[in-house]
């Protein structure tokens, strides 16, 4: 069944419009909303050293009234990368990340997202053709996202929105 759409008051509907104007940058202090993080978002807010730390915590101040949704495979994949001994600025082992991480999931504005969709769900696809490998993960998360009337939170420039149905609503880029 869909759902109605919901009607957004003209103040948040101008600042939106702002957000769009200037690529994905929101200035201002009064957004509010739910964001769906990706593995390289958490890691972002979590490493001083990575490269978007600065943009996601101006993002996070802009957005001060937001939720942050993780689930599993973002939870998964932040325990896999920041405990790679590769990973520039390794937080340790695999325990060592996962007391971190369970820190920052039990901050007041963070919320658990059951990954209860699929790329296969009927419907779910508006346009296989941009299904690819490099994309399988990000849009699975978008597909959840837009499931649960969330946005995703992103670097990626390059996810193709209009394969999942809502994409492109959803899609969230944080200049970086």
């Amino acid at each position: 069944m869909a759902r109605a759409p919901r009607r957004v008051p003209a103040t948040v509907a101008r600042e939106v419009m702002a957000h769009e104007a200037t690529g994905g940058v929101t200035y201002g202090r009064d957004m509010t909303g739910a964001f769906l993080l990706d593995v390289n978002v958490v890691l972002a807010l979590l490493d001083p050293q990575h490269v978007f730390h600065d943009a996601a915590h101006v993002w996070a101040t802009t957005y001060a009234d937001a939720l942050w949704y993780t689930c599993p495979l973002v939870q998964h994949g932040v325990l896999r990368v920041a405990s790679q001994p590769r990973y520039p600025n390794s937080l340790g082992t695999v325990d060592a990340v996962r007391t971190v991480l369970t820190r920052f999931v039990a901050s007041p504005r963070h919320r658990f997202l059951a990954d209860d969709v699929s790329l296969l769900d009927a419907g779910r696809v508006a346009d296989a053709a941009l299904l690819t490998p490099a994309h399988v993960t990000d849009l699975h998360l978008l597909a959840l996202a837009v499931a649960h009337g969330v946005h995703l939170a992103t670097f990626d420039r390059r996810v193709p929105a209009g394969a999942i149905r809502g994409g492109d609503a959803a899609l969230h880029v944080i200049a970086g």
